[in-house]
């Protein structure tokens, strides 16, 4: 009997509700033997793994941990070789599991196809394994979720949406004039800034800020001048909605 190739999973988890899981990554979650689960820290616990542990029951399943570091991907020219060795280090760690036959399911927050740390890895796997099978299970995005948690619409009609990350936004006046709705993920960076520029713009009334959404210390506010600084996530999104 000829023994299938092993399949890598690569499952949205959504943005932190065990219960935004869908029936399909948790039954993939439940059938393979290893997960594999990014981190922010090396020294750190993977807030993906908590997610999934609170839905589906781990016991026995053999875990891979992958350090992402949290820093910009287009970063100074030198930290490009310390995240190349990082990306190349994890590549190879998945490999070979799977060459050992068993499946893999790799976790990524939210949906995979929206600023993902997997993507960082595809060309990769494949380069060295071309005939992997990867397989991509599509989560709910904190985009959606946001938007849902705080009744909002993010388009109708003709209107033109935008999704950035905060942390580039050079252009962002010019962003803000050109669309109908601006969505700026991971705020933490540059919030302040941000906050002036909607202010000048005469916006901040029609934003809304979500913070930790579906996780400890929830934040769902219209108050922008009200929001501290200890209420400034990485896990932050703003929505400004004209």
């Amino acid at each position: 009997m000829i023994k299938k190739p092993a399949t890598l999973y690569v499952i949205g988890i959504g943005p932190g509700d065990p219960e935004l899981l869908t029936l399909k990554a948790v039954r993939i979650i439940k059938e393979v033997s290893c997960i594999c689960v990014p981190k922010g820290r090396e020294e750190g616990s993977s807030l993906a793994l908590g997610i999934v542990s609170k839905a589906v029951d781990l016991t026995g399943k053999e875990i891979i941990e992958a350090h992402f570091p949290m820093i910009k991907t287009k970063p100074p020219a030198e930290h490009l070789d310390s995240l190349d060795a990082k990306w190349s280090k994890i590549t190879e760690n998945i490999i070979r599991y799977l060459k050992k036959g068993a499946d893999i399911a790799f976790l990524t927050l939210g949906d995979p196809s929206i600023y993902s740390t997997f993507f960082y890895l595809y060309d990769r796997l494949l380069a060295i394994k071309s005939e992997l099978k990867i397989v991509i299970i599509p989560g709910v995005s904190s985009i959606n979720a946001s938007a849902a948690a705080a009744s909002l619409s993010l388009g109708l009609a003709d209107e033109k949406i935008v999704i950035l990350p905060a942390t580039y936004t050079d252009n962002l006046t010019e962003i803000l004039h050109d669309f109908d709705t601006v969505v700026l993920m991971k705020t933490n960076e540059g919030f302040e800034k941000i906050i002036r520029t909607l202010d000048n713009l005469n916006l901040l009334e029609k934003t809304t800020y979500i913070s930790r959404l579906g996780m400890e210390g929830e934040i769902i506010t219209k108050d922008i001048r009200g929001i501290k600084k200890d209420d400034i996530s990485y896990f932050s999104i703003l929505i400004v909605k004209k």
